[in-house]
């Protein structure tokens, strides 16, 4: 073979090896890159399940929906509504933190489930002092394993009638309970705020009305309107169109000060039950052990929805206040309304 054709050959081996190391190096880059845990591409790249623990039509779900599109407009993917009831919003709670902790599952629920868990449903002492150690795992385990994201609203309570009842306030309803022990009081779910909240009422006024669970708001206010149940301990968003239109009564809310929406409408302290007071709240949490970057994404877009002018009216209209907080803030939030609550659920069962 002549010189030049060996030259040539040779030439052409060289290039051949050294593009072939040029794609190794690339290879075993990437693959290093991958195994040390390098991410592959900015947080979110994929559709977000936001698992929300009450089911449709309530203001849980109304809310969700609500910050929906501008949460999706900020993070570029589509945040994907899942209703998970049950439990007193522990289902949802449960199935969030069993999730991979990246991001891509977040909760939405109500402080009782988040800090308070209080599936509560025992009616003697013997009953309470045999459930309080699981009560308390239970609670503890869902702060731990669950991170606080931000929260998103929160409101009073309304205690309602349907439009047979004759009285007009809450001194009626308690002298009518005296009176007829087969009167029931319905509210949003063993375990809820509103749970929480009907035993409290039934603990400060005196009285001992039936408590009948629901699967979130929107069938206490069904049966309102129907007069299958006595009372009901329902909110704002939930409630209003009903009071509004004189399909229900709204005879006290729950909260320290009137509701602007309802100023004719007096508070349960202020109507014979003093120092009584109760206020709904959720917000979103992740998965515990969500790196603190994705944390920060998450809640910076919730926050800045949640700031926006007519996402503020609209949330107001449905007589409740936007709760825009740091991760940290609502960490503490929630651990406050822990605190809080424990109190009502270890005092157990009201007088008889």
């Amino acid at each position: 073979m002549p010189n030049n054709m060996r030259a040539v050959g040779t030439l052409f081996v060289a290039r051949l090896f050294v593009a072939n190391l040029l794609v190794a190096s690339l290879f075993f880059g990437c693959l290093c890159a991958t195994l040390s845990g390098a991410p592959a591409s900015a947080f979110p790249d994929r559709p977000i399940r936001l698992l929300v623990s009450f089911p449709p039509g309530g203001s849980t779900d109304a809310m969700a929906r609500m910050v929906q599109p501008g949460v999706e407009r900020l993070l570029g993917q589509p945040l994907v509504i899942e209703n998970r009831p049950g439990a007193g919003g522990l289902i949802a709670i449960d199935a969030v933190a069993k999730s991979a902790p990246d991001g891509y599952v977040i909760g939405l629920g109500g402080t009782a489930a988040l800090g308070s868990n209080a599936a509560f449903q025992v009616t003697t002492q013997q009953e309470r002092a045999q459930n309080a150690p699981a009560q308390q795992t239970t609670t503890q385990e869902v702060r731990k394993d669950v991170a606080p994201v931000t929260g998103l609203a929160g409101s009073a309570f309304i205690l309602a009638a349907p439009t047979s009842f004759q009285g007009k306030s809450v001194r009626d309803v308690i002298a009518l309970a005296k009176a007829r022990p087969d009167l029931s009081l319905g509210h949003g779910g063993n375990g809820t705020l509103m749970h929480l909240t009907a035993e409290m009422f039934n603990q400060m006024a005196g009285i001992r009305l039936a408590l009948v669970p629901y699967r979130g708001m929107a069938p206490v206010v069904t049966d309102l309107i129907g007069g299958h149940v006595s009372f009901g301990i329902i909110d704002p968003p939930a409630g209003m169109a009903a009071i509004e239109a004189g399909a229900i009564k709204a005879l006290a809310v729950t909260s320290t000060k009137r509701v602007a929406r309802l100023p004719d409408i007096p508070t349960v302290a202020e109507s014979g039950v003093p120092d009584f007071e109760s206020n709904g709240s959720f917000g979103i949490v992740a998965p515990a052990g969500t790196p603190a970057d994705v944390i920060a994404t998450l809640n910076a877009a919730f926050v800045k929805v949640l700031n926006d002018p007519e996402i503020v009216r609209r949330i107001r209209d449905l007589g409740a206040e936007p709760l825009a907080m740091t991760p940290a803030e609502f960490g503490v939030f929630v651990e406050a309304e822990a605190r809080r609550w424990l109190k009502v659920t270890a005092a157990g069962a009201s007088p008889k």
